[in-house]
């Protein structure tokens, strides 16, 4: 929920923390740190580093890494939310479209996700940040 065009508040913390995690990646190149303060209203709200420190008010340190530790019950709440973030519903979305039995294949087999995606990338010519570098420089970058 946007709330003046530099807080966004959100009333369950675990979807702020994502919000901010995908600010993050998606404000990557430009330098731009996004980070979780307590909201307006006993909630939570995302803003940037500049919009938390002209407020006087530190980061919560919540963040994590990463979701390599993103449990079942994470993954449920995430599907079963009726405003789910868009970046959720792109990824949540390629899954659900795929036949049920390509998914099973693909436990099954143990099929490394990372590595098809990684020469997804290679083949697209770009480098980490989505930057033109060429198809034999994005091939170094992604099948490392």
């Amino acid at each position: 929920m946007k709330d003046d065009n530099y807080l966004d508040v959100f009333d369950n913390q675990q979807k702020a923390i994502d919000h901010a995690m995908w600010l993050n990646f998606k404000y990557r190149i430009a330098g731009i740190i996004f980070g979780v303060i307590h909201g307006p209203e006993n909630n939570w709200a995302v803003c940037e580093e500049a919009t938390a420190q002209d407020m006087e008010l530190p980061f919560l340190d919540m963040l994590p890494k990463d979701y390599s530790q993103m449990s079942y019950d994470m993954i449920r709440h995430i599907r079963m939310d009726r405003d789910s973030l868009p970046f959720w519903d792109a990824i949540i979305g390629m899954f659900s479209v795929a036949d049920g039995e390509i998914l099973r294949y693909i436990i099954h087999t143990k099929l490394p996700l990372e590595r098809l995606i990684r020469h997804e990338l290679a083949g697209r010519g770009y480098d980490e940040n989505h930057r033109w570098c060429g198809f034999d420089r994005a091939r170094e970058i992604w099948l490392q």
